[in-house]
């Protein structure tokens, strides 16, 4: 599929200062999605935005999809105070003074990004994505202009996981599958842990008697499940000083590819907190069909 010009908020470019009134006027007339920072929030709960030199206003009405909101709206709009947003301009005039009068909406930019993703995406979609916030269940993530969805914790990666900040942090840009799609509730169904790679992928960047760090994952009387990235994992000894998310170091003893299994040896336990790595995509665009770990 082609890539969306419809960016994750923060991601885009921001309006450039020093714009000619005739460049708003353009983009009014064209209905452009622009980026700006919203400065504040009033009583009435209209943001004012700021961008290149000028400054308009997001109506309460216009500044959040109603397929988006739902029942925290007012937290989500005192949310992005400070932040960077998506909008269009929808009016330009003249108050006494003469100055210009600027209306946005951010509403707008958000249907113009759902209207593209919903007619140029299928089930099998790579799209990307930037983590807005995180929760016991998932991660949720801005997939542009402020339409957001979520990756349900078991679809983060193939290891075991106990929080989705284990895998994902706010902010950081990502990848998504498109799981499913439900056009009735303008909602997208993602996963995550498909772009990571199968369990021969992964297995092939290692080999026998390579000495690694990994994380515990879990720890069971019959040995200790350690993970070597968030697609595979190896099982060793049972070790009653090892807790789940504790940094260790292994060697590789066997690699089983006709049963996924990897034989491991703790060689020792880490007193530094396991290293956070940006996902190795295996998968980085286009469509997946028939995938299997």
């Amino acid at each position: 599929m082609r890539r969306s010009i419809f960016l994750p908020e923060g991601t885009a470019t921001p309006f450039p200062m020093g714009q000619p009134i005739t460049a708003l006027h353009d983009a009014l007339e064209r209905e452009t999605v622009l980026t700006g920072t919203a400065v504040r929030c009033d009583k009435y709960r209209e943001l004012s935005v700021r961008f290149g030199g000028y400054e308009g206003t997001i109506p309460h009405g216009q500044a959040v999809h109603p397929e988006i909101s739902g029942a925290d709206r007012d937290i989500a709009l005192l949310s992005l105070v400070g932040k960077q947003i998506s909008f269009t301009v929808t009016s330009i005039t003249a108050d006494p003074s003469g100055r210009p009068r600027i209306l946005l909406s951010r509403r707008a930019a958000q249907e113009q990004a759902i209207n593209w993703l919903f007619q140029n995406t299928e089930i099998g979609s790579v799209l990307p994505a930037q983590v807005t916030h995180l929760a016991d269940f998932g991660a949720f993530v801005d997939l542009g202009c402020g339409f957001i969805s979520l990756v349900p914790m078991e679809n983060l990666s193939f290891a075991r996981a106990f929080h989705p900040a284990e895998r994902v942090h706010t902010g950081q840009e990502i990848l998504v599958l498109v799981t499913g799609i439900d056009r009735e509730k303008s909602r997208l169904l993602l996963s995550h842990k498909e772009l990571l790679g199968t369990w021969l992928q992964n297995a092939a960047r290692f080999s026998p008697d390579d000495t690694v760090t990994g994380i515990v994952r879990a720890v069971r009387d019959y040995g200790t499940f350690i993970e070597l990235t968030p697609n595979l994992s190896g099982l060793a000894e049972h070790r009653d000083d090892l807790s789940p998310g504790d940094a260790v170091t292994v060697q590789i003893r066997s690699i089983r590819p006709e049963s996924h299994r990897i034989k491991l040896q703790i060689i020792q336990k880490l007193n530094t907190a396991p290293e956070r790595t940006a996902p190795n995509y295996f998968i980085t665009d286009g469509t997946v069909s028939d995938w299997v770990y």
